[in-house]
């Protein structure tokens, strides 16, 4: 029997949003390779708004000499820590249920 998304939404909404933010700061830090870091590029912004938030975060504990491409990549290194966190608490208090029976 296979959960739906709704039974084990509380597990898979964060996961989804850690992943997204996870993935979009990959993506930035390839695309700043090409791209200037004041394009107009609409990708580019979107890229900006939806990390820059988490960045801010991300920069507290990073030291401030820290070349920005490496702070994206510190950034996904920690959504990637986060999530596994996520799904341990889960699976420790016992709301993530792993098997068929």
């Amino acid at each position: 029997m296979q959960s739906s998304f709704w039974s084990v939404w509380y597990i898979s909404l964060p996961n989804f949003v850690l992943a997204v933010v996870m993935y979009t700061m990959l993506g930035r830090a390839v695309l700043g390779l090409f791209v200037d870091s004041d394009s107009k590029n609409y990708i580019w912004r979107a890229f900006c708004a939806i990390t820059d938030p988490f960045l801010k975060v991300i920069a507290v504990v990073t030291p401030k000499a820290t070349a920005p491409v490496v702070l994206w990549l510190f950034g996904f290194v920690w959504m990637f820590w986060l999530r596994l966190l996520l799904f341990i608490v889960f699976f420790a208090t016992g709301m993530l249920k792993v098997g068929g029976a």
